[in-house]
């Protein structure tokens, strides 16, 4: 235990002295390994932070929620656009039926959306994402609010003026006052402020609520025809506890082709799509963002890698006669050995945190700029140690190797 820690110590203080004697020379060795690991563990963080997001936003839509709607989220090889072109949107009324004849469903929501301006006294926001949605939004929906209540099933069957505001929006309409019991202008009309979203975020889909109005379906009915393909409409549906999406799926697609009243040939005229088709796909994107971060920063590491093998040879030579002293007075080659292994790792890990502090400094000014927060997580920082380590470990040993079975004699004879 006393030898080892006497390795390191000495190894220690032969890498920073080599470090601050030759200091251009180990900044340019060690910049391939700070490059390489910035590349790889960028892309990684990117991804994580990316992926963690989309998981998110799936936890809020519902991994458990399934979506009755005229398009697809993935085609197949024999995809023909004209025939789903000819398809019929979901309808209001489709969702009373599915009500009444589902028995694996629930709760089931409709909804349409469409943009409009919106008004408070002297203040405006345009272009504001304004959604229809029925009773049991908040069953199939995950969402929280900040303050006031949803609509009641009675004020959603009965169509009432009541609106929900997302978090931003209400923060540019109302600065500094409670927007609940205030009345805005949607379609023209008054419409009562009753609650408030809590702030969401980037969602991974975009799903937040953050700039939107969100108001009863038929509410809205009075001024759109919330049936129409341009709004976009679709049927929400959350399975029973226990019942599995397949099942769910495979009833609903029954009941919705008995509502449709399809021949036993005809083929569906809707798609049912669940949120393990997008995870999936995005799962297999970042798998090959991933792949290329490792392609893109294993050049550089490799760079870096021969740098690092190229100064321990140099290192090696400075230090013949040196090591030919320690092996007089008994030193073991392993002590050898391990002496320039661990100075090539020390130098490595030194280039390899460089890099850390890089990607921590550009994802703290990426959070900072974007609303969206990057992060670099501790498994991230923990690869860039290892691959670091592993990195000088390599490019290290045969240097080491070297300096291990030097004759002591002729190490002494060297003048260096």
């Amino acid at each position: 235990m006393i030898l080892l820690i006497k390795l390191i110590r000495e190894s220690a203080i032969f890498a920073v002295t080599s470090v601050v004697a030759n200091k251009l020379r180990t900044v340019l060795t060690l910049l391939g390994i700070t490059i390489g690991i910035f590349s790889i563990i960028s892309v990684f963080s990117v991804v994580d932070s990316l992926e963690r997001q989309i998981r998110t936003s799936i936890a809020a839509l519902g991994d458990d929620v399934i979506y009755i709607q005229k398009w697809p989220w993935e085609f197949n090889t024999d995809f023909q656009w004209w025939d789903y072109m000819g398809r019929p949107v979901p309808r209001l009324s489709e969702l009373d039926e599915l009500q009444t004849r589902s028995q694996t469903v629930e709760a089931s929501a409709f909804l349409a959306a469409t943009s409009r301006q919106v008004e408070y006294l002297g203040s405006s926001a345009g272009n504001v994402s304004v959604v229809g949605v029925s009773a049991d939004y908040d069953q199939v929906r995950n969402f929280n609010l900040a303050d006031g209540r949803f609509f009641s099933s009675m004020e959603s069957s009965a169509g009432r003026n009541v609106a929900i505001l997302g978090y931003d929006l209400a923060e540019n309409l109302f600065p500094g006052i409670d927007p609940v019991g205030r009345t805005i202008r949607v379609f023209g009309h008054n419409t009562t402020v009753i609650g408030v979203f809590e702030r969401e975020g980037i969602g991974g889909f975009g799903n937040s609520h953050d700039e939107s109005v969100i108001l009863p379906v038929n509410y809205m009915a009075q001024f759109v025809d919330v049936n129409q393909d341009r709004f976009s409409p679709f049927i929400m549906a959350k399975a029973y506890p226990g019942i599995s999406n397949a099942e769910m799926i495979d009833e609903v697609t029954g009941v919705m082709r008995a509502i449709r009243r399809l021949p036993p040939a005809a083929d569906n005229d809707f798609s049912i799509n669940e949120m393990s088709i997008l995870s999936e796909g995005f799962a297999g994107l970042f798998a090959i963002v991933t792949l290329a971060g490792w392609i893109i920063g294993s050049f550089a590491i490799l760079v870096g890698g021969f740098g690092i093998a190229n100064i321990m040879f140099v290192s090696v030579r400075e230090r013949t006669s040196i090591i030919g002293i320690q092996k007089a007075l008994g030193a073991k080659k392993s002590f050898i050995l391990g002496q320039f292994l661990f100075e090539a790792v020390f130098l490595s890990i030194m280039g390899g945190a460089v890099g850390l502090l890089l990607v921590f400094g550009g994802t703290s000014l990426a959070t900072s700029i974007f609303d969206f927060e990057f992060t670099l997580g501790a498994s991230n920082i923990l690869l860039g140690i290892n691959v670091s380590a592993i990195i000088g470990l390599v490019s290290g040993f045969v240097p080491a190797w070297v300096a291990a079975r030097l004759d002591p004699v002729e190490a002494i004879r060297s003048t260096g």
